[in-house]
């Protein structure tokens, strides 16, 4: 794999239409990601890997999206001292709830950031990378700034034909 400063995970290819959201906002903030499937339950010989190989590939944080039980993230977090960001996938019958709890109920000493369910996670768990990365990273720093200027102007825009 190539150097990439975000790693994504998931634990099923059918949580990609969600996660690529998360490389589309990645790519708009000019920041490398590659994406991958591993699963906790079914490969975790392949997490442990990856999560291993992860610095060496030049990976300085990791948005993990998982469904159900959704441990993928937990145990990305229990291999590696690198930031990691949970996205819950609202793939089973339970609508997302037991991946969302899943993912924000870690053990002290081995924390998931977590953000909201589905495809709005996805795009605040990238938002969130480039805010980690923009810490020593001027170039997505003024990236990021431009991106939260295009959201307000979203707004102004709306506002304006609401009002006009």
């Amino acid at each position: 794999m190539a150097e990439r400063d975000v790693q994504i995970l998931m634990g099923s290819n059918s949580d990609a239409p969600v996660m690529r959201k998360a490389v589309d906002v990645l790519d708009t903030l000019g920041v490398s990601s590659h994406m991958t499937v591993a699963s906790a339950h079914r490969s975790p010989a392949r997490v442990q890997r990856i999560v291993e190989e992860a610095p060496g590939r030049g990976v300085r944080v990791f948005i993990v999206g998982a469904g159900a039980a959704a441990h993928l993230a937990g145990v990305v977090a229990a291999h590696s001292t690198l930031p990691v960001i949970g996205v819950p996938i609202d793939s089973s019958p339970l609508e997302g709830w037991d991946a969302l709890l899943a993912t924000v109920q870690m053990p002290p000493g081995v924390p998931v950031a977590t953000v909201s369910v589905g495809s709005a996670g996805a795009v605040n768990a990238a938002v969130l990378a480039a805010q980690i990365l923009a810490l020593s990273d001027a170039r997505v720093a003024e990236n990021l700034a431009a991106y939260k200027a295009g959201l307000a102007e979203k707004v102004e825009r709306a506002a304006a034909e609401l009002e006009g």
